[in-house]
């Protein structure tokens, strides 16, 4: 009676043993092919300006039709991430990324970020990273100030980075300045900017996004020597692996993107 309690404990264990590793192999084996999609189809990064109530022009987004993004992504099971974990990422420092990434960037630095933005990233706690220009907060009307960015920064959810110092078209400044003007004009842009905003927000800069989506190679070696890792373009598709570190591409989010928009765009994301 005994030899067959112990033959039958015997032969459950080992179908039990056998079954997890049955479980296990699925999951490495769709663990692998998740981050073999990555490469293939990398991960969207959404890119906003203003907020408010109607849209005023086409860089307005209603904070109803802000609130309805997050909402969709929640409910469809994407994950936001810290855009930070993205760069790690590609820069080798974290080895994957949960599945359905996506990053959420805002630029610029208005006052509806503050008014309008900031209670909907408490209310649902999602990460969200901003690029500022730092001539315009607290001189501008129409953006932050560095109280407003400081209360934001003790929420734990928002990082402060890097937009240039006063947001110019770099095109434009290339023809009307000599060459060596020029060059001191950019390596201003860029590190004046890096400067101001670690001493203000006292936090790391390390993250740039070009004004207008203008780059080549010279401003991205500029950006590189003045202490930044990576750098976002306006270029519509998702960032992959094989993507520039110091050009990523980033979706802009206009008024009338719709949920359906979202919805294309979020297509076909995959786990990292």
């Amino acid at each position: 009676m005994i030899s067959r309690l112990r033959l039958k404990a015997v032969v459950f264990g080992a179908a039990f043993l056998i079954i997890s590793v049955v479980i296990l192999s699925c999951a490495l084996a769709e663990l692998k092919e998740n981050e073999g999609s990555l490469a293939r189809t990398g991960i969207p990064i959404l890119v906003y300006h203003r907020f408010g109530p109607v849209v005023m022009d086409s860089m307005t987004v209603t904070t109803h039709q802000f609130e309805s993004h997050v909402k969709y992504l929640l409910e469809t099971k994407y994950t936001i991430i810290p855009l930070r974990h993205l760069v790690d990422y590609h820069l080798g420092r974290r080895k994957s990324l949960p599945c359905r990434s996506v990053a959420i960037t805002v630029d610029d630095g208005h006052k509806s970020v503050y008014t309008k933005l900031s209670p909907l990233v408490k209310k649902y706690q999602i990460p969200v990273t901003l690029f500022l220009y730092p001539s315009a907060i607290s001189n501008a009307s129409y953006a932050m100030t560095w109280d407003q960015l400081r209360e934001m920064k003790a929420f734990g959810l928002f990082d402060f980075q890097g937009h240039t110092y006063w947001h110019p078209n770099f095109k434009k400044e290339k023809k009307k300045l000599t060459p060596a003007d020029y060059e001191k004009f950019v390596e201003m842009q860029l590190i004046k900017s890096k400067e101001k905003l670690e001493k203000e927000l006292g936090t790391r800069v390390d993250m740039l996004s070009w004004p207008f989506g203008i780059y080549d190679e010279d401003l991205i070696r500029k950006a590189a020597e003045a202490g930044y890792i990576s750098a976002f373009t306006i270029e519509r598709h998702h960032a992959k692996c094989s993507d520039p570190i110091m050009a990523l591409p980033r979706y802009l989010i206009t008024g009338s993107d719709k949920r359906k928009v979202i919805d294309r765009i979020l297509g076909g994301s995959a786990c990292l």
